[in-house]
């Protein structure tokens, strides 16, 4: 029993003399004797009763105990969506002005305290969870006692994706205040959407990658969804790797199959952006992303070696050495002119397959190494020009030249003229030398930084070659050069392929370690890749990527370039970030970023894309306000959901506990009276000397009584 007044609390509380269990046998005892002088008619038989009752409260020893109690103020916690979504039209404004309404009306509460948590605002580098609100609020709530809430407000628009799936008895446990949500749109809302439904990670070079689209239209529109209503359509735009656009049109809420050529290993990007649609909140969502990793299944390389030579088997062992190659070797062991007299049953009972390589399969190889072929005719010119005709189209060709190339029996004479980037002079150089990279194969990705080579105008410390082949450059660019500043190394681009030159047969040489060796594993690995377009070592190009909050731009230039590049960031706004040359032919920039989405870099020349975050986040997946995922936590706790798309708020009001938090355009707090204990004081309800005086008087009492 509590009697409260002001700052202080009374209650009664017993300090027993004896244990319960005797307190009770005794007035067991007392009971039964009473009981029996009253069914006898005993006189004096109250006043017995009246001593008894005295003796048992004298045992239990009653006292009133007052708490001086300091009440604590109520919390309230309103949780305020930053989220991209938002930022459409008008969201923010209403949010701000409702954020600043409630603060004001509860500003007037002396007994309330108020907490502004700002959430769903996203970060560069974090994952796609969405809209995060209730993983804000545990925080914030982390050290609030429950009996201390007052309500939890969300203004927001609805699209939270971390509600609560519990039930609704554990939801208001957890939470242990009424929830109410003010939402920041309208209930009639309508947006156009562009959906990856299936878009796979990897995908072969050389192939086509499908991934399945749908466009639809929130809500549908009666007149679509009736029977027999014609499809409609709309116009989807496509770019692959920020090239030009491509249209095709697809049906509105069906899902439509499409395929990505992957044309290049490393990533491949593919945007996708469909018209506007007659509702939009946004165009955000209209617009998608796909990034699908190129990868080779297997690098198929035709090696044909004109001659055996020391250098044949070092050509065999750096592309066996490679799992990733699979290759296919012939050497040319008895040209034609060549009558010694050989018995036929002793010769090759394989026949060279010219046919079948170089005509029917020839376009089944990614890489054609000729090494130290020469024209003699057990190639038909025919099948050369095929050879010219892989490379025009996007095949890749090396030429590794020996002491024939300046001879008659060169091939420059065929129609592998046609793509070769040097003319022979006719002479063959056959004094010691150390191969050097040149000015433009310092920036080259293929010899940059060539272990051994040197920093410039110092010798390398690589082994020596014993012969080079003189030719003039007509095409291509020189990477590495030879005996008296001659060309040794050349790459070129024909037509959509790629053609290397190397003008000598003693890369065998380092393979044997001689006077040290030389980097040919590396050598060798980079020119492969560079033949197959490897992106990381394009020569002429520019890259971006993200690495936490910052965008990191590089360009690759075979020539000096301090041109600014033109940064486009996700909403639409540009800036420039100039690039300070580092080391080889590259120079980079740095540039701080706060959007997550797509950001496109451009030197005019070459473009970039880098994404931040997830490139089709869930955030943009549906931007509709909607009271749907939020009701089931506000009818758990016994709030209210409010529409605010102008900033206006209901009426608050403080209601007791136990009571409805929530009506007709009205949300309740709760008053929840808690507090702390300051102090108390203990009073007796029987003091001894008073106790034993009034025992005594009872019992002269009946003792009277019973003497009449």
């Amino acid at each position: 029993m509590i009697a409260a007044g002001g700052g202080s609390a009374y209650t009664i509380a017993a300090a027993p003399l004896l244990p319960w269990l005797a307190i009770a046998a005794l007035a067991g005892a007392a009971l039964l004797v009473l009981g029996l002088g009253l069914w006898r008619r005993a006189r004096g038989v109250w006043w017995r009763s009246a001593v008894a009752l005295m003796l048992l409260a004298i045992l239990v020893n009653p006292s009133l105990v007052e708490e001086k109690r300091s009440p604590l103020r109520d919390v309230a916690i309103v949780v305020v969506d930053e989220s991209p979504s938002q930022q459409i039209g008008n969201r923010t404004q209403a949010t701000e002005a409702a954020l600043k309404a409630l603060t004001e009306r509860l500003g007037h509460e002396k007994d309330l305290d108020l907490r502004v948590v700002r959430a769903g605002k996203p970060q560069p580098g974090s994952g796609d969870d969405g809209t995060r609100l209730f993983t804000a609020l545990s925080r914030a709530m982390s050290d609030v006692p429950r009996q201390r809430l007052a309500a939890i407000v969300m203004i927001t628009d609805g699209q939270v994706h971390d509600v609560p799936v519990s039930d609704p008895a554990t939801i208001a446990q957890e939470l242990g205040a009424p929830l109410h949500v003010l939402l920041s749109g309208h209930p009639d809302e309508g947006d156009r959407r562009l959906i990856v439904d299936q878009a796979p990670s990897f995908g072969l070079v050389g192939k086509e990658t499908p991934l399945t689209i749908r466009v639809e239209d929130l809500p549908v529109p009666p007149a679509a969804a009736s029977p027999g209503a014609p499809e409609r359509q709309a116009r989807l735009t496509w770019r692959k790797d920020g090239g030009g656009p491509h249209q095709i049109m697809v049906p509105i809420g069906r899902d439509v199959p499409l395929s990505i050529p992957i044309d290049h290993g490393g990533p491949n990007v593919l945007e996708l952006e469909v018209e506007p649609g007659p509702q939009e909140l946004t165009l955000a969502n209209n617009r998608a992303a796909v990034v699908v990793n190129g990868v080779r299944d297997r690098l198929r390389v035709l090696l044909v070696t004109g001659e055996p030579h020391a250098g044949e088997r070092v050509w065999r062992n750096i592309l066996k050495s490679d799992p990733s190659v699979d290759l296919v070797h012939f050497t040319i062991l008895r040209p034609p002119e060549k009558q010694d007299g050989t018995p036929i049953r002793e010769l090759s009972l394989i026949a060279f397959p010219i046919r079948e390589l170089f005509d029917v399969k020839l376009d089944d190889f990614d890489l054609i190494i000729f090494d130290r072929y020469s024209r003699r005719g057990i190639i038909p010119q025919a099948y050369i020009e095929n050879v010219v005709k892989y490379v025009q189209k996007g095949g890749a060709f090396l030429e590794a030249a020996g002491p024939n190339f300046g001879t008659p029996m060169s091939m420059f004479r065929t129609p592998l003229g046609e793509i070769l980037p040097t003319e022979p002079t006719g002479d063959v150089d056959e004094e010691g030398f150390k191969p050097q990279l040149t000015d433009v194969g310092r920036r080259h990705p293929v010899t940059e930084d060539l272990p051994g080579a040197g920093k410039p105008g110092e010798a390398p410390s690589w082994g020596r070659w014993f012969r080079q082949v003189e030719a003039r450059v007509h095409n291509g660019t020189e990477v590495m050069s030879g005996d008296h500043n001659q060309p040794l190394l050349i790459l070129d681009r024909v037509g959509k392929g790629r053609v290397a030159q190397l003008l000598s047969d003693q890369m065998w040489l380092w393979a044997r370690g001689f006077e040290g060796g030389g980097p040919q594993a590396e050598l060798l690995r980079r020119l492969a890749y560079w033949l197959m377009k490897e992106p990381d070592l394009e020569e002429n190009d520019l890259r971006a990527v993200i690495e936490g909050d910052r965008l990191i731009v590089t360009r690759q230039s075979l020539e000096p370039d301090d041109r600014p590049v033109t940064v486009t960031a996700p909403d639409g706004s540009t800036g420039t970030l100039a690039l300070t040359p580092t080391n080889g032919g590259r120079s980079t920039g740095t540039m701080a970023i706060s959007q997550m989405g797509m950001y496109r870099v451009s030197d005019g020349s070459h473009n970039a894309l880098a994404a931040a975050g997830p490139l089709n986040p869930i955030e943009f997946a549906d931007v509709r306000a909607t009271p749907e995922k939020l009701a089931p936590a506000v009818k758990a706790t016994g709030g209210g959901i409010f529409w605010s798309a102008d900033g206006t708020i209901p009426e608050v009001r403080r209601v007791s506990a136990g009571r409805a938090a929530a009506g007709h355009n009205w949300m309740g707090f709760r008053e929840n009276g808690d507090y702390v204990v300051t102090g108390f004081s203990e009073v007796p309800l029987l003091p001894a000397i008073a106790a034993l005086l009034l025992t005594l008087g009872l019992l002269i009492a009946a003792w009277r009584r019973e003497g009449r």
